[in-house]
């Protein structure tokens, strides 16, 4: 049997954690001007993967 793959996009994009896989937030990259700074703030802390999603994100990172 072959080698399984990890998807290079999702390995860049979730870090493994003893709880899960650790996500960033989006809307942070561009027109940040008519943010407020309260929410830009806010976006700065990354996010757990949630349950659902951790199927998917699991096929894609087989090795981690």
């Amino acid at each position: 049997m072959p080698k399984l793959k990890t998807n290079k996009a999702a390995s860049k994009r979730f870090r493994k954690t003893a709880n899960g896989f650790k996500r960033g937030q989006s809307h942070k990259r561009h027109i940040l001007t008519k943010k407020p700074s309260k929410r830009k703030r806010q976006l700065r802390s990354g996010k757990m993967v949630h349950e659902t999603d951790l199927g998917r994100v699991t096929q894609l990172l087989p090795n981690h």
